[in-house]
């Protein structure tokens, strides 16, 4: 069976709905970009690792329990002393679209390459058939860090393992661009699939074109994501241009409408689909999550599973 692992952070989150009066109550949940796609692989049918650092408190313990619930594997979950998970409040103004406000400076999850346990966790994602991870996971590293997930990546990549990179860019999150620039090129290079879009890029390429942006992506397939619903993808077998099918419900909340994409793009490739179904797969489950309050839909919601040729190997779908 394919085996998947996602890395990143989950933090609590505060999340007040479209048209809430200030001072108005929050609702609690929790979240985070690769959590959230690993929410989706799981659903979709894929056996799923999510690694990460939480703290030994009750809020932790929650979301351990919650993932799997969700069937998502937790034994690659370090568990650090004293320390908590990252918060974030989310505000939605009534068209959908979300603000974001983050403390996570000390977050459990910003250790996660110091930490004893380290070695190991590396060492483990050569057992993967694909590993995932965000442009976030890597802003929450320090150099150091991020270096030596990349490298252990390489080393993985060397006995079969492939590697998925989600241009997800927060600018928050980088001391400033150049810094951002040389991580994502290196991310680049060493990636088996791009996840991106021009959201995301152009603010860290100021006024390049989508075929600019296209070009500065060195890895063997691209998924370029554009502000209409369509995306334009570059592998092997050439070039085209998936666009989604029209909504059919009002878009309530565009949270995780990358990371569902994401996920039913992984999902459909590790299960030999070929890349233009991919992304129709990927349209198809974001264009339900947008119709939905909140990352995570409801289960009843999920769109029916298409029937996909298994992967009978590690090479199934390269």
């Amino acid at each position: 069976m394919t085996r998947v692992a996602c890395i990143g952070e989950c933090m609590i989150e505060l999340r007040q709905g479209p048209g809430a009066q200030p001072g108005g109550l929050y609702s609690r949940g929790y979240g985070g970009d690769t959590l959230n796609t690993a929410v989706y692989l799981s659903r979709l049918g894929v056996d799923v690792d999510y690694i990460t650092a939480l703290g030994d408190d009750a809020l932790s313990d929650e979301m351990i329990a919650g993932w799997a619930a969700e069937g998502i594997g937790t034994k690659r979950v370090a568990r650090l002393p004293g320390k908590l998970p990252g918060l974030y409040m989310i505000q939605t103004d009534d068209k959908g679209e979300r603000q974001f406000f983050h403390w996570r400076d000390s977050a459990a999850a910003r250790s996660l390459m110091d930490l004893p346990e380290t070695d190991v966790i590396l060492n483990s994602l050569a057992t993967y058939d694909l590993v995932y991870l965000s442009a976030i996971t890597l802003s929450i590293l320090q150099e150091e860090g991020r270096e030596r997930l990349m490298a252990a990546l390489t080393r993985a990549r060397l006995l079969g393992t492939r590697f998925a990179f989600d241009t997800n860019f927060r600018a928050r999150g980088w001391p400033d661009l150049s810094v951002a620039r040389k991580v994502f090129s290196s991310a680049f290079e060493t990636a088996d699939i791009v996840l991106a879009s021009t959201e995301d890029l152009g603010p860290l390429y100021p006024g390049e074109s989508k075929t600019a942006l296209l070009a500065g992506i060195s890895s063997p397939e691209v998924v370029l994501k554009l502000a209409q619903p369509v995306c334009i993808l570059r592998h092997a077998g050439g070039s085209s241009e998936v666009r989604a099918e029209p909504l059919t419900k009002p878009v309530v909340d565009t949270t995780a409408a990358g990371d569902s994409f994401a996920a039913a793009y992984l999902a459909a490739r590790v299960g030999g689909a070929e890349p233009e179904d991919a992304a129709r797969a990927g349209h198809r489950l974001a264009g339900v999550v947008v119709c939905y309050p909140g990352a995570i839909i409801p289960r009843y919601a999920m769109p029916p599973k298409k029937t996909l040729r298994p992967a009978n190997s590690r090479k199934a779908s390269q």
